[in-house]
């Protein structure tokens, strides 16, 4: 099924909301002790330049998400909790792979959510924390562990992660 005539199924049951969002490379390790590591295992069942469809497993949950095309920090994106059953069978049979794996913190900081990901298998050694925002031009402090930003640079979304890992740059 053409990813657009999908994307219009899940507009029927599915209320959208806006991804805005800012990414950074990681320095150090003190955003460890400011939150718990969460297990993610996550695969594309189709991507393409306007339309990418996601499955994600985060410890004992899993999740679908349907995300569209970006522009500047912010796009379209849907994202729903699925029985993890379902989650584990999509993802081994509907997904590509090398599947995505990291480990996830999750923490606020000065009233922002980050999370910050810790890339395993052939992204090891690549840690990037996104900031979660409320407009594109919401202003922002970074915490000390925050280095370099790579927003507009694709090679650091998970989606081209999962085709041209880390590991081969």
């Amino acid at each position: 099924m053409p990813r657009k005539r999908l994307a219009v199924l899940f507009k029927g049951f599915c209320k959208m909301a806006v991804e805005i969002e800012r990414k950074f490379l990681v320095v150090g390790t003190d955003y460890r002790n400011l939150g718990t590591a969460l297990l993610c295992k996550q695969g594309y069942i189709s991507s393409g330049p306007d339309c990418t469809f996601r499955i994600r497993v985060i410890d004992n949950r899993g999740f679908i998400t349907i995300k569209g095309l970006t522009k500047g920090l912010s796009r379209p994106e849907f994202e729903y909790e699925i029985p993890l059953e379902d989650a584990n069978i999509m993802l081994n049979e509907f997904c590509g792979k090398p599947f995505i794996e990291k480990k996830r913190y999750t923490v606020k900081v000065n009233n922002l959510v980050w999370d910050v990901d810790e890339f395993e298998g052939l992204n090891n050694g690549l840690i990037i924390a996104e900031v979660h925002l409320g407009s594109s031009e919401q202003k922002i402090t970074k915490p000390s562990w925050v280095g370099t930003e790579v927003s507009g640079d694709p090679r650091y979304f998970n989606v081209n992660l999962a085709r041209n890992p880390f590991c081969k740059w």
